[in-house]
């Protein structure tokens, strides 16, 4: 990252775990960074959410949550926060007084409800994930598991020093292909086919021939958007019902 700041480098803005690679980065360092050259650190939580990982904690000056997601946590409303300090917070109200951007009231009062059980259900998906990790792992039609719970995640020592959770979001490579990961999604029953996430219930996705099938192949390529990219986010179901459909899936390709 280093190499690619600038003089006039004014905001660093990244996403950890990351949406879909699950890549996970190193808050403090960076931030340091961007206090280095007087920029501003702004991290988006969505994935960890404020139960799983404290970002302001960790030196971010702007912290980023879609409400959408498991803050509102039964996919039914549209909503986003920023989070900063007074002075940041006064100068984001001003644009919102001036461009219109307001939450519904209904919408206000969904992401309040969802607050309410946000610790339940987070440790819910958390343990949820992790089994349905393990099981990924050990089984043999699958390639590789990136969840920053598993010893085997690439940042793994990162994820261990500033979390204290791992949430609900799972990616994981299916031999095959992209041919196996579109007769995974048509296999599932369970699992919903769905290219949201942070709900009660599991859906998963595959983002090469979902979210990004248009996306030019060398954009894919640097974003580590391969076809054999599956995304899960796992629900509150019970573990082994969600583990279970996997397998049954898995068995047909």
């Amino acid at each position: 990252m280093k190499k690619d700041l600038r003089k006039n480098t004014k905001i660093i803005f990244l996403e950890t775990p990351a949406n879909p690679t699950m890549i996970v980065s190193d808050i403090e360092e960076i931030c340091k960074m961007a206090r280095d050259i007087g920029a501003l650190s702004v991290v988006d939580n969505t994935f960890a959410t404020p139960r799983f990982q404290r970002p302001l904690q960790l030196g971010a000056d702007v912290v980023v949550h879609s409400c959408t997601k498991y803050i509102g946590g039964h996919a039914d409303l549209l909503g986003g926060v920023v989070v900063g300090n007074k002075d940041f917070v006064k100068s984001m109200t001003s644009v919102v007084n001036c461009t219109g951007g307001i939450m519904g009231p209904h919408e206000a009062w969904l992401c309040i409800r969802g607050l309410k059980t946000l610790h339940l259900r987070m440790e819910k998906h958390a343990s949820n994930a992790m089994e349905v990790a393990e099981f990924l792992e050990a089984h043999p039609k699958i390639g590789w598991v990136r969840y920053p719970g598993l010893p085997s995640h690439p940042q793994y020592d990162i994820a261990q020093k500033q979390m204290i959770g791992f949430g609900g979001m799972i990616s994981f490579g299916i031999k095959g292909g992209i041919e196996a990961g579109q007769k995974l999604m048509n296999s599932v029953e369970l699992c919903s086919l769905a290219v949201s996430l942070g709900a009660v219930d599991t859906l998963i996705q595959h983002p090469a021939s979902m979210t990004h099938a248009n996306v030019p192949v060398e954009v894919k390529a640097k974003t580590g958007i391969t076809d054999d990219l599956v995304r899960i986010s796992v629900g509150i179901e019970e573990a082994e019902d969600i583990i279970e459909d996997l397998d049954q899936a898995l068995a047909n390709l």
